[in-house]
């Protein structure tokens, strides 16, 4: 059905333009949120459209439409705005290329499940959170389905398809009158999610974090957990955008080939990662998804493109077009890995402190790199032994100069967001009590 819609599409834009785009979108989706202890709504949502882009002259025009009976206004649209317009000759379409298919980013389970399965699934995180003794303060599931095709006059086809599923669980715990919440999340493209392993450990943490010992004022080793981790890095995504370079708007523009991180650091955005939830045969433009290297050993390597930037900096995209239907493609990253040559073991460290989550990543500056957030259910850690929780504390450095001597903590590799990380050992960061 997608494919004879980009095809009828296609068809009518070429009536006015050669150079012409289509993209095709549905996604389906099953939401359920809880509040408190009880669920607050459950919905099923679906979404067709499609966006098409027009080259006239150097000129883009873009339009897009979800009513599939309105393709020809559409056209018509895209034709007009590309006249209004200034001449643009980076703007160009995908030329014909290699996919792979891509394994574990689809599962069949999605077929049959119905909101009945949300509710079990939300009702075994309810129940779990009661068997521990912790009050239950929001949560919830989703799961989607996401297929696209991209058409274009060059002769570019590209499907994808993938599914993704998700819960999350935030608590309470108290003990002799003091209180401590807790939160995670886990993402998975397949329904392989254990609610119950999820909220007991959310509910170990908020537990583990009742009462606490202040910290002194000082630069500490901080060992950041998964959701720490991939808060902070926020702003490497920034850095590596080639739109962000191009503009000045990054810290590492000009600095190709040098040594930007520790030789103990690689870094990849890799669109065909087995099991990656951003994983994808193409991107949002239908150039081939690729593995590009950014930093090697330390070195950097290079940026993420989409088309148009790639075609402004004469060089060529990385597959990193993100779009929806609704959109035109922007640079954006799919599975970003980081790799650590070095590994230490928690039981190796001496001084240190364990944050699991921050709050406040978001007011990172993201052309420096600067930062300074609350450390969120937070641990001493004492001669390789986790000791006490942290009664309040500050965590203030800077993630590039941090990635200068980074090292990995023994423990299984996660994907949070974009990152695919294992937890990190960051070196003399302000820790303020």
């Amino acid at each position: 059905m997608m494919e004879s819609i980009a095809e009828q599409a296609l068809k009518k834009a070429q009536k006015y333009a050669d150079i012409v785009e289509i993209f095709v979108e549905n996604e389906q989706s099953l939401q359920l949120d809880l509040q408190l202890d009880h669920i607050d709504f459950a919905k099923e949502d679906s979404t067709m459209g499609l966006g098409i882009r027009v080259i006239i002259d150097s000129k883009m025009g873009f339009s897009y439409t979800s009513d599939l009976e309105e393709i020809e206004s559409a056209v018509k649209r895209a034709v007009s705005n590309s006249k209004a317009n200034e001449k643009d000759e980076n703007f160009v379409l995908a030329e014909q290329g290699n996919y792979s298919n891509i394994k574990g980013t689809y599962d069949s389970k999605f077929n049959s499940m119905e909101v009945e399965d949300a509710i079990n699934f939300a009702q075994s995180m309810l129940d779990s959170v009661m068997e521990e003794k912790c009050e239950p303060t929001s949560g919830g599931f989703s799961t989607g389905l996401a297929k696209s095709f991209i058409l274009n006059s060059n002769g570019v086809e590209c499907k994808n398809i993938s599914t993704g599923f998700g819960g999350y669980i935030a608590v309470n715990a108290e003990k002799d009158g003091e209180k401590s919440t807790a939160y995670d999340s886990v993402s998975s493209c397949f329904m392989d999610i254990d609610p119950e392993k999820l909220a007991k450990q959310v509910c170990q943490i908020a537990k583990d974090s009742i009462g606490g010992e202040s910290v002194e004022t000082r630069d500490m080793d901080v060992v950041l957990d998964y959701h720490a981790a991939a808060g902070l890095l926020g702003t490497f995504v920034s850095a590596i955008n080639a739109d962000n370079v191009q503009r000045g708007r990054s810290i590492l523009a000009d600095k190709i080939g040098e040594e930007v991180f520790s030789s103990n650091v690689s870094i990849f955005d890799d669109g065909t990662l087995e099991n990656g939830l951003l994983s994808s045969r193409c991107d949002g433009e239908g150039t081939p998804s690729e593995k590009t290297t950014l930093v090697e050993n330390g070195i950097l390597k290079g940026f993420i493109y989409d088309l148009y930037t790639a075609h402004k900096g004469k060089t060529s995209s990385t597959g990193n077009g993100s779009r929806s239907f609704a959109e035109t493609p922007s640079v954006g990253p799919s599975n970003l890995v980081l790799e650590f040559t070095k590994q230490r073991d928690l039981s190796e460290l001496k001084d240190a402190i364990l944050v699991t989550d921050v709050l406040g990543a978001h007011t990172a500056n993201p052309i420096s790199g600067d930062f300074s957030v609350e450390a969120n259910n937070a641990f001493i850690i004492k001669d390789g032994e986790i000791k006490a929780p942290v009664k309040k504390a500050m965590l203030s450095g800077n993630i590039f100069d941090s990635l200068k001597s980074a090292e990995k903590i023994k423990s299984p590799v996660r994907q949070y967001g974009s990152f695919v990380i294992p937890k990190i050992l960051a070196h003399d960061l302000r820790v303020v009590g």
